[in-house]
């Protein structure tokens, strides 16, 4: 079984190949950070394509949100059918598992296309 973070790594060509979900996210341009465990990754998200993702440690790197999951948190979410209070990003935050810190405006606007978005690799067992 792959690691979390190497399961993330996949997201540009899931994203790639969702249409639908690219066209919901047209009008999102943001600059964001999900860690996967102790791995951040910073997206740059452009109208609602990921412009880029980069992985690693980044010195002054801004962004306008971080959302921070523990691996088991990333392992229960992307199973097929998650368990309750697995199976959403914001179910994760009252579990204590995940947290989400920054300006949450460009989050909470476009909650439903970011949930979307982290649960793609869903379907990538």
């Amino acid at each position: 079984m792959t690691s979390p973070a190497e399961r993330f790594t996949a997201l540009p060509w899931l994203l790639a190949n969702d249409e639908d979900l690219q066209r919901r996210g047209r009008w999102l341009t943001v600059e964001c950070r999900i860690d996967i465990g102790h791995k951040p990754f910073y997206l740059s998200i452009r109208d609602g394509a990921l412009a880029n993702l980069d992985h690693g440690a980044s010195l002054m790197r801004s962004s306008a949100f971080c959302f921070r999951g523990m691996d088991e948190a990333w392992i229960e979410y992307w199973k097929p059918i998650p368990a309750p209070g697995w199976h959403d990003l914001l179910a994760l935050t009252k579990r204590g598992v995940a947290s989400v810190d920054g300006d949450l405006r460009p989050f909470m606007q476009n909650l439903q296309y970011f949930k979307d978005l982290l649960a793609l690799p869903r379907g990538s067992n």
